[in-house]
């Protein structure tokens, strides 16, 4: 949400504006690298099909958020921290940058509070949970997160902000009322539900962790009594035995990790197919699989995609708590404690702060996901 930006009335003399080159130079990079960021993680989405899972639509929606907010929000508050805090331009104009401002910054935190929901079924119920493709449970949620956005901006555009006496020379949310509901209901109550979701959320990665290590444990000792009883068998002989487990289930005893195992692997037990076929009765043991290896290689990366996409959120959210936090804190006090005195550079700060954040997103997708770093290395060098 946009800070309390001081406007003079057009009759004043232009030599009155203290103009200030630094916010103007730094807010049209900070404008250019927000839309070229974002622009990228969109086209790397629609692009890359190792990217297209129902996470990353979300991302996508949450990028969509940031470069409306650079397209439409940013360029006036640029221009009026130009121009020293000065608002020249007619209230209308001044009531429309302040819906869009509430809408897109509540939208912003709608996403990311609709993926710790969408991550925290993922979890809780994988088997009714669509990994591929987006389903209708994503589209209410993604529907949800614009209309509920928009719901909580509207009171602007339909005339909250005409109150009696308003100063023109000012461009803020002019009822205290409405900063304390829009500020609830876009970050106090929204925030603390997404922490808890995303704590329950590891909670259950790492109950389904422990299960899955032992699922491979267990299949790794009935490979080895099938070994033995191979062996106790007295086929003739049709070369060594394995002395030891096979490589590949050793690797993964030692690296089962979330990122390398798949939630319904089973280990293979790689025998020679004449032990297989033999007539000999020998123990039989129903829940080893000759499975198919490519195949299951191809559903453990697709899990591990989504895995590694869980990994970012974290940091995603941490990075918009950390930027928008002291806004909301320092916004909703000067509402709520009118004697106490907020100086305007305080107020400047934290609402840069807050903008920042739209431009830190894709350096997170780039520095903490493989598959888009993989994108971004491929396609800007075609690019430029």
């Amino acid at each position: 949400m946009s800070v309390n930006i001081s406007s003079v009335n057009n009759t004043l003399q232009p030599e009155l504006f203290t103009y200030n080159v630094p916010a103007l130079v730094f807010g049209v990079l900070l404008v250019i690298v927000i839309i070229c960021g974002n622009v990228l993680v969109c086209l790397s989405v629609y692009k890359e099909k190792a990217l297209k899972t129902t996470t990353n639509y979300f991302i996508v929606s949450l990028a969509v958020a940031d470069l409306l907010l650079a397209v439409l929000v940013l360029p006036l508050f640029v221009y009026a921290e130009f121009q020293g805090g000065v608002w020249s331009l007619d209230v209308a104009v001044c009531d429309g940058l302040m819906t869009m401002d509430v809408m897109l910054c509540t939208a912003s935190i709608f996403n990311l509070c609709a993926i710790s929901v969408d991550r925290f079924i993922a979890v809780s119920i994988p088997l009714n949970y669509n990994r591929k493709h987006v389903d209708y449970r994503q589209i209410l949620l993604l529907s949800a997160t614009w209309l509920l956005a928009l719901a909580v901006a509207s009171p602007v555009i339909f005339g909250i902000n005409n109150v009696p006496q308003r100063d023109p020379r000012e461009c803020k949310l002019e009822d205290n009322n409405y900063v304390v509901y829009s500020s609830v209901c876009s970050f106090f109550i929204p925030c603390p539900i997404m922490l808890l979701l995303y704590f329950g959320m590891f909670h259950g990665l790492r109950k389904w962790e422990e299960s899955r290590r032992v699922k491979l444990r267990n299949g790794i000792q009935a490979c080895r009594s099938l070994q033995h009883a191979a062996v106790a068998a007295a086929l003739p002989p049709l070369g060594a035995l394995p002395a030891s487990l096979p490589r590949v289930i050793e690797r993964d005893l030692a690296q089962s990790s979330l990122e390398e195992l798949d939630d319904f692997t089973q280990p293979v037990c790689p025998f020679p197919p004449e032990y297989k076929n033999s007539p000999i009765q020998t123990v039989a043991y129903s829940d080893i699989q000759y499975g198919q290896p490519a195949q299951r290689k191809k559903r453990a990366k697709i899990n591990g995609r989504e895995r590694k996409a869980m990994r970012v959120l974290p940091v995603v959210v941490g990075v918009f708590l950390f930027c928008w936090t002291p806004f909301f804190v320092v916004h909703t006090t000067r509402a709520l404690c009118e004697s106490c005195h907020i100086s305007p550079d305080l107020m400047s700060t934290v609402t840069w702060l807050g903008y920042v954040n739209s431009a830190l997103n894709p350096v997170i997708y780039t520095v903490f996901n493989t598959e888009f770093r993989k994108f971004f290395r491929g396609f800007l060098p075609r690019c430029c």
